[in-house]
């Protein structure tokens, strides 16, 4: 019989024992690894189809478009049949889960959106790969945007910025610190290959409210909110970058919560080492003081990846529940990785973990989560069950379908361009013009009407009209009238 405080996730194969996630410890985190092809996809769709079921809204992205299918009714395949009579899942009944589409491009999905100022200069300096040179003139930047009070929405609204910040960079630099125009046109090179990828849209209004992504139907079931990131995962910092900015959302916006009956809301990050890939110090950093503390906003996180290897060890030491899938030990590497993930898991007596993880069969795992008082069970070889929503992705009307019924289209779906820097920036621009137009026009002015009133002579004219009267004297006239004469006699 199922509970109804844990999600089942499938039975042992030795003692046939079901093994469950309990609801109380789930926004203790957890861990799905194994390599390509083991099954991680579907105990992932399992996992959400649980919590949905419980009420929980859950978040993640689909990287290859397999989790769309959700929003319909799973087949009865006869291997998804056979494998729940295997297990002994007598209540195995097909149902779709209630979904909402995302897109950061607004393809797929509802569009999300988020401002300049609320990503920060951290985050978009991970984003824009900027040196620290440059991401302290980044800083600069929203420092002078926030005490000249012009919000910061789009990108162009930065551009701006950027370009201003240069024109006034001796007067700035003063106050704010020394600003390179040879690094702020780094940063707008930066941001035109940033524009290349086709994310412009991502940064505007509406902004995303992190409780649109919290809503439950009107049955009580969890939304599960699905990422389109099948084009995504090919700006692969892009990616990263999103998913870490909306944890740091769902951290700063919600209140602290205690100890739950179950989470809040479930956040699944699939292909997690994009994360911790040249991710430096200060951001490593960021990303364990969320995870650590974000568990007492109510939220649940769980790294999807393939081996524990690629999460960063005090990052892995927060994640309590675990699901290993089958992983290949070809090369020393791999044999190394294969025996720290044998390690990470309380011992069983009757499993040689670490041979079993080289031997699972797709669909099967090694499961570990916690039990009472918090405490982590022992390891087993566990057969997971079939989801009860179809497998793989769904038709394109089905998803038109979906997004047109969907409960936050009219919320999203149309942009809207407010006065912020951009507008700012370009209205002072005008009106100096207007001013040095002005001045310009008084000048001119002022030169035409001193011409008009001089008729008095400069010196020099003076001069020479006194030499012309000094030689035409009535004597000097007389001589030259009778020289004249002569020559015209002869």
């Amino acid at each position: 019989m199922l509970k109804n405080d844990a999600i089942y996730l499938g039975s042992s194969t030795h003692k046939n024992e079901p093994q469950y996630l309990p609801l109380k410890y789930a926004n203790r985190h957890g861990l799905v690894a194994g390599a390509t092809g083991t099954g991680k996809t579907v105990t992932l769709q399992n996992l959400a189809e649980g919590f949905a079921n419980a009420g929980v809204p859950v978040f993640m992205a689909d990287v290859k478009g397999d989790l769309s299918g959700m929003c319909e009714v799973g087949n009865m395949e006869d291997f998804l049949v056979k494998r729940a009579e295997l297990i002994g899942l007598e209540s195995y009944f097909p149902a779709a889960m209630p979904v909402v589409f995302w897109d950061l491009y607004g393809e797929q999905g509802h569009p999300i959106r988020t401002t300049i100022t609320e990503m920060g200069p951290i985050l978009l300096a991970r984003l824009l790969d900027l040196n620290n040179t440059q991401e302290g003139i980044l800083n600069i930047a929203f420092t002078v945007a926030r005490d000249e009070k012009m919000p910061l929405l789009d990108l162009k609204d930065l551009r701006a910025l950027l370009v201003n910040i240069s024109d006034r960079a001796a007067e700035l630099s003063a106050e704010y610190g020394n600003i390179s125009k040879a690094s702020v046109g780094a940063i707008q090179r930066s941001l035109l290959s940033l524009e290349s990828q086709g994310v412009e849209n991502f940064f505007g209004e509406p902004a995303l409210n992190i409780s649109d992504m919290m809503r439950t139907s009107l049955d009580g079931k969890g939304i599960c909110n699905i990422l389109a990131a099948d084009k995504l995962i090919q700006s692969p910092k892009l990616y990263s970058t999103f998913l870490l900015w909306l944890l740091a959302e769902l951290f700063e916006e919600l209140p602290e919560a205690g100890d739950m009956d179950k989470p809040k809301l479930v956040f699944f990050f699939d292909e997690a080492h994009l994360l911790f890939k040249d991710a430096p110090k200060a951001l490593l950093e960021k990303v364990e003081q969320v995870v650590r503390l974000i568990r007492s906003k109510g939220v649940g996180v769980y790294f999807v990846t393939q081996t524990p290897s690629d999460v960063p060890e005090t990052v892995l030491a927060q994640l309590a529940n675990k699901i290993q899938h089958g992983l290949r030990a070809f090369t020393p590497k791999a044999q190394k990785a294969v025996k720290a993930a044998a390690q990470s898991f309380r011992a069983n007596p009757d499993l040689d973990t670490e041979t079993v993880i080289t031997e699972l069969g797709i669909g099967e795992a090694l499961v570990s989560t916690l039990e009472k008082k918090a405490i982590p069970s022992m390891v087993q070889q566990t057969m997971i069950r079939p989801p009860i929503s179809k497998l793989g992705p769904c038709s394109p009307d089905k998803r038109k379908q979906v997004m047109q019924a969907s409960p936050v289209g009219a919320l999203y779906d149309t942009a809207i361009d407010r006065e912020s820097a951009y507008e700012m920036l370009k209205a002072k621009q005008v009106e100096a013009q207007k001013t040095a137009a002005a001045n310009d026009d008084t000048i001119l002015g002022t030169q035409k009407k001193n011409v008009k009133k001089s008729s008095r002579m400069g010196y020099g004219e003076t001069i020479v009209k006194q030499i012309i009267r000094s030689v035409f004297t009535a004597s000097n006239l007389k001589k030259i009238v009778n020289i004249a004469m002569r020559t015209m006699r002869k």
